[in-house]
């Protein structure tokens, strides 16, 4: 019989954590007495960073005495008393390899269901002292797991814990934990994920998209085809840069042109995906050369890639592009590379712009054209006016090419000739983009400004396209994930202060920064945030992938071995140190 050894609680507190305020409650402590357990919470509990704990599904957090002891002799601690590892509830019995997704007990005078492994989460760590105890839990399969309340009341340490129901499919905690962050997964075992209805829908999802990605790859339409999200694979390229001729440049509005690229030696060049772009080493400057990446605005011929460029007045690289580059000059480039690509299908599509982020979706463009793709396509862009339009008449002739083509232009400030009926004035609105009738099983496509993309995301959300449907490219850094990090104020990605480092070049391609390396930071990941980058992580073990950036060129090892490795052509900058210069598209 399992026993409820200690009721744990604690309100969120900031903590100071290597130079910064994080919002955490994982300091929690034993409790005396009955404790009443609530929808959202234990009495008296409280979790700092609801995105990953806490709410109705991860209401409670359980872990077991025997893991106690296990982390004692490995950890080589004795000073680990219960609520350390930020449960709830301290039990003797219930081990992850034997409690099952979708179990249901009653403690007291409540029911619980399990939901859930614990999340891989770098406060477990700070909480101990030991920085990589979120990699550690996995590897050891120990994660404890999370709880949700089907029957609100009192519970108290000594409360027998008793079994009323098992969960469909009996898959362990254990092996969900596996299954998800692990490599060598067993499919039968994926199967049995999707179907156990108590699981939470955040890894409900990734399960999704697990069983999606191992899905033999079929012809569209064919006998059970099966609709997915799964980016295809990375296009085969060139590793690092190499010279690449500047063939012709060509005016396409007043700040905008397009630069043909083709190789030295008559070489055919790899097909990209359309939406993808180029990295390029241009020597700006009598320091190190600098980097800034390219959407490709066309689909390649067998020997010219082509990029298409704004002056930024304050730009130095597109300064330089304009104003000294000439055909005939030679550049370093970096293979195609992104995520940012038309998918395969039937379904509709919608391709929306603003600016200069026409320039991904004019490649996408380009390929249904050239196939004369028979799917609904739907061309919405927003310029300045017709001096800023960029492309008008290419993208034109390009959906006259498709026999189910609308085409939709917003001019801010121009006013539209009369005879132009696809162009309005103003910008899209909700209403607007309603009246051009996108289907709600449409993919779309979007890139322009952050603030562009979340509006126009928000008006298809609200016509009924799935968020997974809704794809979108920026051509800055990415927003940062930092949970449980207070805000600060925005500062402008910098070289670190201090002493220079003596080690490589370090570039982050999309936040215009290089800097050589030093051995006083523990990780890219930390020199990234010495240099004010945004930066996307949870676990900072190399467990959770959400610090996976794009390798553009260099070489790397990883300072604590990932679980698992990243795709080729990828880094987890948080466990990783450079060995020879490197750019990363972060």
């Amino acid at each position: 019989m399992a026993t409820l050894l200690s009721v744990n609680v604690g309100m969120p507190k900031d903590v100071s954590w290597q130079g910064r305020t994080v919002r955490t409650g994982a300091w929690k402590a034993p409790a005396q007495g009955p404790h009443m357990v609530r929808r959202l919470n234990v009495e008296g509990d409280g979790q700092g960073d609801l995105a990953g704990h806490g709410g109705e599904i991860r209401a409670v957090l359980v872990y077991q005495l025997q893991s106690y002891q296990y982390w004692q002799t490995q950890l080589g601690r004795d000073d680990l008393t219960f609520g350390m590892f930020g449960e709830n509830f301290t039990v003797d019995g219930l081990p992850d390899d034997d409690v099952c997704i979708g179990d249901r007990y009653r403690i007291g005078e409540a029911e619980f269901e399990v939901t859930q492994p614990r999340v891989t989460c770098y406060r477990v760590g700070m909480r101990l002292g030991e920085p990589a105890m979120a990699s550690l839990l996995v590897a050891h399969h120990r994660p404890g797991f999370y709880l949700r309340v089907l029957a609100e009341g009192r519970v108290q340490a000594g409360d027998e814990i008793t079994l009323t129901r098992r969960g469909p499919e009996e898959l362990s905690v254990a092996d969900t934990d596996t299954l998800l962050y692990l490599p060598d997964r067993d499919p039968a075992k994926l199967r049995k994920a999707l179907n156990i209805p108590a699981l939470s829908p955040g890894w409900q999802q990734s399960f999704r998209e697990l069983a999606a990605a191992q899905q033999p790859e079929q012809e569209p339409g064919s006998p059970g085809e099966r609709a997915t999200t799964q980016q295809p694979e990375e296009a085969p390229g060139w590793p690092g840069f190499k010279t690449m001729r500047v063939a012709r440049i060509v005016r396409e509005a007043s700040s905008v042109s397009s630069i043909y690229l083709q190789t030295t030696d008559g070489t055919p060049l790899p097909e990209a995906h359309p939406g993808q772009y180029l990295s390029l080493r241009l020597p700006v400057a009598d320091a190190a050369p600098a980097v800034r990446t390219y959407s490709l605005s066309s689909t390649p011929a067998e020997d010219t890639y082509r990029i298409s460029v704004k002056h930024e007045p304050h730009g130095k690289v597109s300064s330089y592009i304009h104003a000294r580059l000439r055909p005939g000059d030679l550049v370093d480039v970096a293979s195609p590379r992104g995520t940012f690509v038309l998918e395969k299908g039937t379904r509709p599509i919608a391709l929306v712009s603003a600016g200069i982020g026409a320039t991904p979706v004019l490649a996408m463009l380009h390929h249904l054209a050239a196939r004369g793709d028979p799917r609904p396509v739907w061309w919405i862009h927003t310029a300045h006016d017709r001096a800023h339009h960029a492309f008008a008449d290419e993208a034109h002739t390009l959906l006259e090419q498709l026999p189910n083509a609308h085409e939709h232009i917003y001019y801010t400030s121009g006013i539209p000739r009369p005879e132009k009926s696809h162009i309005t004035q103003g910008r899209p609105t909700a209403s607007s983009l309603a009246a051009l009738g996108i289907p709600a099983d449409a993919d779309a496509y979007l890139c322009g400004p952050a603030a562009f993309m979340e509006d126009i995301a928000s008006f298809l959300r609200g016509r009924g396209l799935s968020p997974e449907r809704i794809h979108t490219e920026q051509f800055s850094a990415l927003p940062a994930i930092n949970p449980g990090i207070a805000p600060t104020a925005a500062v402008r990605p910098h070289p670190p202060a201090g002493p220079t480092g003596t080690g490589p070049l370090i570039t982050f391609a999309r936040s215009g920064v290089t800097t050589p390396w030093s051995s006083a930071y523990a990780s890219l990941l930390d020199l990234a945030e010495a240099c004010d980058i945004p930066t996307r992580w949870s676990c900072r073990t190399g467990v959770c992938h959400t610090c996976i950036t794009q390798l553009v060129a260099g070489d790397i090892t990883y300072t604590t071995p990932p679980l698992e490795l990243p795709e080729a052509g990828t880094v987890l900058v948080c466990c990783s140190a450079p060995t020879t210069e490197v750019v990363l598209d972060l």
